[in-house]
């Protein structure tokens, strides 16, 4: 009888207590509440928005997809494809034996403009020194800043290894104070990496390592007045961060209007300045590739004495046009060119480099020294290894892949949202420029833009002539739904400004 009562009661706890419904812990996921069909879309849904709410923060490892699929009772193929869409995002990565962890944070939904007060405008006036800190603070839910790379895809495993490497070899002398010019293994390393980039020809010691191109234009500064130039002409429209950085060394910055072929050479001649400032294998904001002819002029108008500073600011990132040589490759004398991985790799690594005329590179290599003894020596040797094991360059056929997604999302994105908009620069870079019918003025559709939670410059910003309004918007930081959503929001502002 006892042992009767116990089988009953045993049978009855095996059917109370059966298999669990499936279902997972993490984060309270039940599978009966996907579509039929929609599992995988279902899923990267409620991890999106868990990374948004931040049940997940940053450096959150998702369950293995072995794990998940087997508690949610679904295939491994609908959690792989969950995780594959998070990473295209840029929300997530895989690090092999480390799991796929959260490395984005979607920004917060921003309420519609009209539930809350717009925000302070940056657009306001004339743009002062720190406007660009200022737009960078400003709060908004999509970022179509121009200038911006993907640091989601920043290369962490390949430069840890490469740091390992680097450490691995380091002598104790290695730390301390080093050439002011920068370590003679990247100078090595970059005149390679120009040779075959962008076909300049140089000797590692003609080389100066610097913080960027900023950095680059403050050691100028002093020198060009020393050697007679008050001037420095820039193209119109032309960036209004490097017409600032020469403003600051009390420099004046004539413009110099662009056409399709480039910087007009003509008009150069008539502001009588000794030196002009050009992007000429990637025109900012335009895009234009300067032409052949243009090139030929301006080696003539340098002959007569004028003096080139080239800033070679985003050439590798080059999809639907073929490769083009910096103007260096044709001048040494009367040009200055200016680089960086700003672009490429993370603008916090602050490296760069600087090639001068042989005449004033003791005077800039003096400058360099007394600004900071030259730049930290370990993260110059460790883009030494990565643009000498290659993975600089597989890096950058990756991006490439990514920009073109990107760029077309962005452009079928203005063709809808922005009827009769004209798209400018689309073949290479990192953005692109809209112009549109001039009755709306772009700062004014700037500043409705951020209220509806979109950051981009307005074109005004970078000119100095008067000229058709426009907005410039960078496509390589973000996915191209953020894209998509972006534009159509910039084509709501528009619409209500109209």
């Amino acid at each position: 009888m006892r042992r009767g009562t116990m089988g009953a009661v045993s049978k009855r706890n095996t059917a109370t207590s059966g298999p669990a419904a499936p279902g997972s812990d993490f984060l309270q996921l039940r599978p009966d509440d996907a579509p039929t069909g929609g599992k995988a879309d279902w899923l990267a849904q409620r991890l999106r928005q868990a990374i948004t709410d931040r049940r997940l923060t940053v450096g959150s490892r998702l369950p293995a997809t072995r794990v998940l699929a087997a508690e949610l009772r679904v295939s491994r193929g609908v959690v792989t494809e969950a995780y594959r869409r998070l990473a295209e995002d840029g929300h997530v990565e895989g690090r092999r034996r480390g799991g796929t962890v959260v490395v984005a944070t979607p920004p917060a939904h921003v309420p519609p403009a009209g539930d809350t007060p717009p925000p302070h405008s940056p657009f306001t006036g004339e743009p002062g020194a720190d406007v660009f800190d200022a737009l960078r603070a400003a709060d908004a839910r999509i970022d179509l800043t121009p200038g911006r790379p993907d640091l989601s895809a920043f290369p962490r495993t390949a430069w840890l290894r490469a740091e390992r490497a680097v450490l691995a070899e380091l002598s104790a002398t290695d730390l301390g104070y080093g050439d002011p010019r920068g370590a003679p293994r990247l100078r090595r390393a970059v005149a390679d990496w120009l040779a075959r980039s962008r076909g300049v020809r140089v000797e590692p010691d003609g080389i100066l390592i610097v913080a960027g191109t900023a950095q680059a234009l403050t050691l100028l500064n002093p020198l060009l007045p020393a050697d007679g130039i008050r001037a420095v002409a820039v193209e119109d429209p032309g960036s209004l961060g490097t017409r600032q950085h020469l403003r600051n060394g009390g420099l004046s910055t004539p413009p110099v209007p662009v056409d399709a072929h480039g910087i007009r050479v003509d008009a150069l001649r008539a502001t009588g300045a000794d030196a002009v400032l050009l992007t000429p294998a990637h025109q900012f904001p335009t895009g234009v590739v300067t032409s052949g002819e243009r090139r030929r002029e301006l080696l003539r108008w340098a002959a007569d004495g004028g003096l080139i500073l080239e800033d070679d600011y985003d050439a590798e990132h080059r999809y639907d046009r073929p490769p083009v040589p910096a103007l260096r490759s044709q001048l040494t004398d009367r040009l200055c060119y200016m680089g960086s991985v700003s672009k490429l790799l993370a603008p916090a690594l602050r490296i760069g480099w600087l090639l001068p005329p042989p005449r004033h590179l003791r005077a800039l290599t003096d400058a360099k020294r007394f600004a900071d003894l030259g730049n930290a020596a370990l993260p110059q040797l460790v883009l030494a290894q990565l643009m000498e094991s290659g993975q600089l360059e597989r890096h950058l056929r990756l991006l490439r892949a990514r920009h073109v997604r990107r760029r077309d999302a962005m452009i079928e994105a203005v063709r809808l949202h922005l009827p009769g908009a004209v798209v400018h620069g689309a073949a290479a870079g990192l953005h692109l420029t809209v112009t549109y019918a001039p009755d709306v003025p772009d700062t004014d559709l700037a500043t409705a833009a951020l209220a509806h939670g979109v950051k981009c410059h307005p074109l005004s910003w970078h000119r100095q002539l008067p000229g058709r309004p426009g907005l410039v918007l960078g496509y390589a930081a973000d996915p191209p739904g953020t894209i998509t959503e972006g534009v159509a929001l910039l084509g709501r502002a528009l619409r209500e400004l109209s």
